[in-house]
């Protein structure tokens, strides 16, 4: 862990835990954050989704022979004229997986199909488009350079190179490089261990009936299917009541099996002082204000040792507070490195955008084309904290700044797409 702790963090100078902004939030917990050491090793296939504890190492040269780029004939570049038409002579082939197996002499050529072995003695490839021939007569077009359509051995990756560096998380691509060096398993990070909860004495589990003034609990479903498409380990602990000791026993059951526990609900006015001082017993937690909607109370700590994150109990909140602060803090901590942010991007407005200033807002966005082509996005409609209809509706974040106001239609935005993200 950091030698800084959270305590000697909350006392600096800028650190405001009633109107913390959404980039020093980030900042402030990616400060305690160290992955797991625990490593497995597992076959190739059932790395998916998870994050390399070792450099990848190539076994031998990638390409591990010279092979051709193109369909076409091998030849020596000394043997073709600078001006005119070069007529050469055929004496083989060579395919992919079935190479010529003579050696090409002066004047002569070989037939070579993409990724076909170059034979010995010719140095050039010229593609079929630029040759003609006549039986075994091959008339070759001028304008031919050495090494041509020519992948040289090594040429992608050298023997005892780096594939892949610790820290990448494996997805299809990887998959098929890990492959196409032989390899059968490789060493990555154990999963990570996450715990999540959500309290509230309205809340009801699915399959029971309501109550006067009570409702489903959506977010502990939302949770886990966000840790679940980031590859984590997940324990769901369903609901705990508003009672002090059900709460104490909830966490210290949450963070004795887990390296994160997750709660939504419980952070908002007039309930943070009381979870706060009951989680005190437990280890150190921060509760602060984010200058951001939806989701401006969020906690983060540490209790016996697993971090902590109390995320709001709005379901649009609980999921940007997740995209934004919980997703890239869980990466770290599977070892992934580097974790970069889903990218933004500008698009045009359709609509105009009601906004206070002094707070980052995160709306929520449906991305779109105009028919010059241009991007464009238009809100989903009511941007409601719980209106979780808009999150499904929406595939972006219209994402508006600190500084910004209402923003009329036409205006270029800041966009982030939510596919990819999780």
């Amino acid at each position: 862990m950091p030698t800084l702790t959270i305590t000697e963090a909350s006392c600096a100078d800028d650190y405001d835990p009633n109107s913390m902004p959404v980039a020093k939030a980030r900042a402030f917990i990616h400060q305690f954050l160290s992955p797991v050491t625990g490593v497995l090793r597992v076959p190739v296939r059932s790395a998916l989704g998870r994050v390399l504890a070792e450099d990848l190492l190539t076994p031998f040269d990638v390409p591990s022979h010279r092979n051709s780029a193109m369909d076409g004939w091998a030849v020596r570049a000394t043997d073709l004229a600078a001006e005119g038409e070069s007529n050469l002579r055929e004496v083989g082939a060579s395919f992919a997986g079935k190479p010529f197996s003579g050696a090409m002499g002066r004047g002569e050529c070989v037939r070579i199909m993409t990724g076909g072995v170059v034979p010995e003695g010719a140095d050039t490839v010229v593609m079929q488009e630029r040759a003609k021939a006549n039986g075994k007569a091959v008339a070759i077009a001028s304008g031919a350079k050495l090494g041509q359509n020519v992948r040289e051995a090594g040429e992608d990756m050298k023997a005892g190179s780096v594939a892949l560096k610790r820290g990448r998380i494996v997805r299809p691509a990887e998959l098929g490089l890990v492959a196409s060096l032989g390899i059968g398993e490789v060493a990555v990070y154990r999963p990570l261990r996450v715990a999540f909860f959500s309290t509230g004495d309205e809340l009801k589990s699915v399959g029971t009936a309501l109550g006067e003034g009570e409702i489903y609990d959506s977010n502990r479903y939302t949770i886990h299917g966000m840790l679940t498409r980031l590859g984590c380990e997940v324990l769901d602990m369903g609901v705990v009541r508003d009672d002090p000791e059900l709460l104490e026993r909830a966490f210290e059951t949450a963070a004795s099996n887990a390296d994160v526990v997750i709660t939504s609900g419980g952070v908002s006015v007039g309930e943070a002082d009381f979870v706060k001082s009951m989680l005190g017993k437990l280890g150190e937690v921060v509760f602060w204000k984010i200058a951001m909607k939806p989701g401006r109370p969020l906690a983060y700590g540490r209790i016996s040792g697993a971090h902590f994150f109390g995320l709001p109990g709005n379901p649009v909140s609980v999921m940007v507070t997740f995209y934004q602060f919980v997703r890239d803090a869980l990466l770290v901590l599977m070892g992934a490195h580097p974790v970069e942010a889903a990218p933004t991007f500008g698009a045009t407005c359709t609509s105009r955008l009601k906004k206070a200033p002094g707070r980052t807002e995160f709306q929520r966005g449906i991305l779109g084309r105009a028919p010059d082509g241009t991007l464009t996005v238009r809100p989903t409609g009511e941007q409601g904290s719980g209106i979780l209809k808009s999150m499904s509706e929406a595939n972006c974040f219209i994402i508006l700044g600190d500084a910004t106001g209402n923003v009329e239609a036409g205006t270029r935005v800041e966009v982030q797409l939510l596919e990819g993200i999780v």
